[in-house]
């Protein structure tokens, strides 16, 4: 298919990776962040075509996976709630809470629905006025404008019984925050795509500025992925520290400017909690003042919580900064795997454990037998 198969040409790949091998005069360790470009580096197997002193690890690019525990027992206790139809996409019902996942609590007769749309959310709350309908908001800022549209449309609507629980999380602030910690090891980007068409370039040309790492906006196909660490290792060796759109089919530099003046209407920046991470500064969204009647976290103010505790084997906030990957966890493939996960890296079709899981367990089971 156009526009498919060009991005998947298997000559051009292999030039790829003889350039990048060519150009590599030392040891580089590059993060994505997105899960995307995580599920596409491990399902084509990206990483068998580069050289061993390339190193790429997995970041936080996965809104399921740094939903916090909290957030998780949170919903599950407003879910739980007679009177609420409590709506989520799919892949957050099994992520794990203290106790429980979503789908444990709707086998104990929740209301839990699975929809496609934050807007069939608010079709849920105009078709059942008795009822409290609750959405659960998580994402990165591609999901936010959708969320916000929900938002406005129930506001339009006059809508009194439609509520937000917000996990929305911002991606610079969290980059900003891997390369803080005292263990980094990152030195590039392979920046999150779909994030910028909404976003543009800016904050990440600030980023770039702030700590000296190249970062190169990147699509989500084979060729993609490969000509951006390409471009990532021609920054490095160079001692070059810019933002690169590799993604031009998609990305504009200023981003979606309709999208961006809708979420400034509807959210404000705030601190957010991420599971593995913990609080980082200005890294969250939450309705704003003019927005407070849709706030699922105001109106359930008084939702008794479960004291939260997480496996301690769980090993899924180093994988997330990139300092460990799954293969370095003890639980891997044993005590956790989608079925029965530990963490929610292991849940999502974007967790980094997931992909492993799937695309990388025969491989690592053949080497050990």
């Amino acid at each position: 298919m156009k526009y498919v198969d060009e991005y998947r040409d298997l000559e051009l790949a292999g030039k790829l990776a003889k350039e990048i091998e060519r150009l590599c005069t030392q040891r580089w360790t590059i993060m994505e962040v997105c899960g995307g470009q995580t599920h596409t580096i491990l399902q084509f197997g990206i990483e068998d075509l580069l050289p061993a002193n390339v190193n790429l690890v997995h970041g936080p690019g996965c809104p399921v996976c740094v939903t916090p525990v909290s957030l998780i027992d949170r919903a599950i206790a407003i879910a739980s709630l007679p009177k609420v139809i409590f709506c989520s996409f799919g892949d957050m019902l099994r992520v794990p809470g203290s106790t429980v996942d979503l789908l444990e609590a709707k086998a104990r007769g929740a209301d839990v629905r699975i929809v496609y749309s934050p807007l069939d959310a608010v079709k849920l709350a105009k078709q059942n006025p008795q009822m409290d309908v609750v959405f659960f908001a998580v994402g990165f800022e591609t999901t936010a404008p959708a969320n916000a549209m929900s938002l406005h449309q129930a506001k339009k609507l006059n809508l009194t019984n439609y509520f937000v629980l917000s996990s929305q999380v911002l991606v610079p602030p969290v980059c900003a925050s891997v390369l803080s910690s005292a263990d980094n090891q990152v030195q590039a980007f392979i920046g999150p795509g779909h994030v910028c068409t909404i976003t543009g370039l800016n904050e990440y040309k600030n980023l770039a500025q702030t700590y000296k790492v190249p970062i190169v906006v990147a699509g989500f196909e084979p060729i993609d992925i490969l000509e951006s660490i390409l471009l990532c290792i021609t920054q490095l060796e160079s001692g070059r520290h810019e933002v690169i759109n590799q993604y031009k089919r998609v990305v504009e530099a200023q981003g979606n400017l309709t999208a961006q003046k809708l979420l400034q209407e509807v959210f404000e920046v705030c601190d957010r909690e991420w599971r593995g991470l913990g609080w980082i500064e200005n890294s969250g969204l939450k309705l704003g003042s003019n927005y407070k009647d849709f706030d699922a976290d105001l109106h359930f103010e008084k939702t008794s919580l479960v004291e939260i505790s997480e496996s301690a084997e769980c090993i899924s906030g180093q994988i997330l900064r990139g300092t460990k990957k799954p293969t370095d966890c003890s639980a891997f493939g044993t005590r956790c795997t989608p079925d029965k996960p530990l963490g929610a890296t292991m849940v999502s079709s974007e967790g980094t454990c997931a992909n492993y899981f799937k695309f990388k367990r025969f491989e690592l089971d053949s080497t050990t037998s």
